[in-house]
Order: C-alpha cells, then sequence, then structure tokens
C-alpha cells in the first residue's frame, strides 16, 4: 500500500516532469520534402537502353534511354530522296531559264540591226513588230518558268520541315535526365514498349531536403524569410541530432492546420505554411519527421 507521503512525492516529481517536458517542447513539427520530377517517354517504340537504377544520382543533362529510331531514320532517308528528286526538277526548270535568256539576248541583237535597217529604209517596220513580238513572248515564257520554280521552292521547303520534324522525334527518343539528383523509382525496363507520356522513372534533388512545418498567428511575427533555425532529427529513440536550416518560403494566407500533425483541439486552428531548407549528409529522408526551434533551446 502507498502511504500519503509517498504519494505525495510521487505527484510532484510527475509535475516537475511534465513542466520539463512542455519546456523542452518544439516550436514546429513538420516532415522533410523534396521536389519529385517524373521524368516520361516522349515517343512511342521499344525501350533499347534504360540507364538508371533505384538510388542511382544522375546528372541534369545525361542520356539515360533510347526509344527505338529505326522508323525515323527510315523517314529521314526517304525525306531526303525526295529532296534530291525535286532538286533535279528544279534544276532542270533553272536551265530552261537560261535558254530563254539566252534566246532572248539573240533577239536583242537582231532587234538592234533590224532598227538600224528600219532607219536606213533598208527594213520594214512589220519585221521590227515581229522581233519584239517575239521578245515578249520570250519574256512570258521565263515568267511562267519562274512561277514553276518558285513552286518548287516551296515544295523543297515543305521537305525541310518535314525533315526537321523528324530530326526533333528522333530527338526525342533520347531520354536526358532533367534534373541533378537521385533516382527515386523506376517504372520501365529494356525491351518494354512505351508510348509517349508513359513514366520512366522518379528523380529528386536530395541535396538540400525542405522541412515544411506550421506556425500560429502568434508566432508568425517571430519568424522571418532567411532566418537560420535548429532542425531535430530522431538520433535514437531517447535523443535528437540537431541541424542547422534556413526558412527559405513562409505562406501569405492562412489555412486550418492539416489533421495528420496535431490533435483534434488544435486543428481548428489558423496556421502558416512554412518551408525550411536543410543541408542533406545522407540522413535526411522523404517524409522523415522532424521538429523546428526558432530559437536554440538550452
Amino acid at each position: 500500500m502507498i502511504s500519503k507521503y509517498n504519494f505525495l512525492t510521487i505527484v510532484v516529481l510527475a509535475g516537475l516532469v511534465s513542466c520539463t517536458k512542455n519546456d523542452n517542447k518544439s516550436d514546429a513539427y513538420g516532415n522533410f520534402e523534396a521536389v519529385q520530377v517524373t521524368v516520361s517517354a516522349e515517343s512511342a517504340g521499344s525501350i533499347h537502353y534504360l540507364n538508371v537504377e533505384e538510388g542511382m544520382d544522375i546528372d541534369s543533362g545525361t542520356v539515360v534511354a533510347l526509344v527505338d529510331t529505326t522508323d525515323l531514320y527510315l523517314k529521314i532517308l526517304q525525306l531526303r530522296s525526295q529532296k534530291k528528286a525535286v532538286s533535279v526538277k528544279s534544276s532542270s526548270v533553272l536551265s530552261q531559264i537560261g535558254v530563254q535568256q539566252q534566246q532572248k539576248a539573240n533577239l536583242m541583237v537582231e532587234k538592234n540591226r533590224v532598227s538600224k535597217l528600219v532607219a536606213e529604209k533598208a527594213a520594214t517596220q512589220k519585221q521590227l513588230d515581229d522581233i519584239n513580238g517575239a521578245i515578249d513572248l520570250v519574256d512570258k515564257q521565263v515568267a511562267s518558268i519562274q512561277t514553276q520554280n518558285a513552286g518548287i521552292a516551296e515544295e523543297m521547303e515543305v521537305i525541310d520541315r518535314q525533315i526537321a520534324q523528324v530530326n526533333e522525334s528522333i530527338h526525342k527518343c533520347y531520354i536526358r535526365n532533367p534534373v541533378r539528383g537521385t533516382v527515386l523509382s523506376k517504372y520501365a525496363e529494356a525491351g518494354e514498349i512505351t508510348s509517349p507520356g508513359r513514366a520512366l522513372y522518379k528523380i529528386a534533388d536530395l541535396s538540400v531536403m525542405e522541412l515544411k512545418v506550421y506556425v500560429s498567428g502568434t508566432q508568425l511575427p517571430h519568424v522571418k524569410i532567411g532566418q537560420q533555425v535548429e532542425v531535430l532529427i530522431d538520433a535514437d529513440s531517447k535523443t535528437n541530432s540537431r541541424l542547422s536550416g534556413v526558412i527559405s518560403w513562409i505562406s501569405p494566407k492562412a489555412e486550418f492546420t492539416p489533421k495528420i500533425i496535431q490533435t483534434k483541439e488544435e486543428r481548428v486552428n489558423l496556421v502558416y505554411g512554412i518551408k525550411i531548407k536543410v543541408p542533406n549528409d545522407g540522413s535526411l529522408k522523404i517524409a522523415m519527421p522532424a521538429e523546428v526551434n526558432f530559437e536554440e533551446k538550452k
């Protein structure tokens, strides 16, 4: 049986422990986040290779996968043959223009000769008119041929645009890693058939993690962007590891407290979201819980 003295002692000690816990209570609680990028295929076909594995670190711009380009390559060859055929047609038209221009030059010489004869009454005006008519006809023929050549030039431009389009499609077959980071998940394997929009893998930059916490309106005046804060993570079941972080974002508007992190009584309160950037030495993981002190506690 517990004596009255022992009972009072237990109550006092419990009160002291409770006060100590309240004094050591952190200012805010939250979980670590990272910007996760899902890399998807942009073309359809068989995956020749996919050089990513979960946990692998990859630099931005690295080619990590290739989707089959055989059909596109054959299309390029076909378009190049068409362009060559059109180019031959253009050369033929240009040669016709050269012939007509030479014919016009000959007629101009003849016109000058006949004009002198007409002046000397040695030739008739009809002869000169016939030459002028022939020159006009040559000009019209040259204009007609130039119109044909313009159509051929437009046809060449269309083929060039088609070639550029196919080259862009080939470029999209080479999957380039968009951001430097660590592969979180892999969704495909070499040899599988993919399609535009199909996810291949997920990656995130884990070198600097973001801790998102929520503060009350009364705490808001004591935080500001760029402020250095103390971050606590679990070292073991009884102790914490201390890290340093910097406030990078403060929500401009209030919201209700998220259900997952507070008691039922506190859920009805309005709070402000805050993001804290914390350098990652490898110990921080996505969704890991953490605590924050805006002023270091002794």
